[in-house]
């Protein structure tokens, strides 16, 4: 059986509430699951001890029996010291949409024509400085 630690949604609409749960990986999301390991809030602020609560011992069963992590609570338990941190690449974090490109090469087109209107205009104020 596939098992995986992960994040099963509760609260109400725009007000999400996680459980934490150990649970085989075929069942649904918010479905069937082996046993809850802890809860998270996403709404509550950063800082507070509140936000992400876990019980450790069964956490670290579940990894010895072989349990995958999800991403997010594989950041969660990296931040409590349980996983070693992990280097991540985001490939496209900093490349804009198609959009943004377009934007941006209309400005380079306008600067080039308002430059090439400006030699001629820096001739006058060498008329006038003499």
């Amino acid at each position: 059986m596939a098992m995986k630690i992960r994040l099963a949604r509760r609260g109400s609409k725009k007000r999400p509430h996680y459980s934490i749960v150990a649970a085989d990986s075929r069942m649904p999301r918010d479905g069937r699951f082996i046993e809850k390991l802890g809860t998270y809030s996403p709404l509550l602020p950063k800082d507070r001890e509140d936000r992400v609560r876990m019980d450790m011992e069964r956490v670290q069963y579940w990894l010895d029996r072989g349990a995958q992590p999800t991403d997010r609570i594989s950041r969660m338990l990296e931040a409590a010291g349980v996983l070693e941190k992990r280097s991540r690449s985001n490939l496209k974090k900093g490349q804009p949409h198609k959009k943004a490109v377009e934007r941006a090469e209309e400005r380079a087109a306008r600067t080039a024509e308002a430059s090439a209107d400006t030699p001629g205009s820096a001739d006058s104020d060498e008329e006038t400085a003499a």
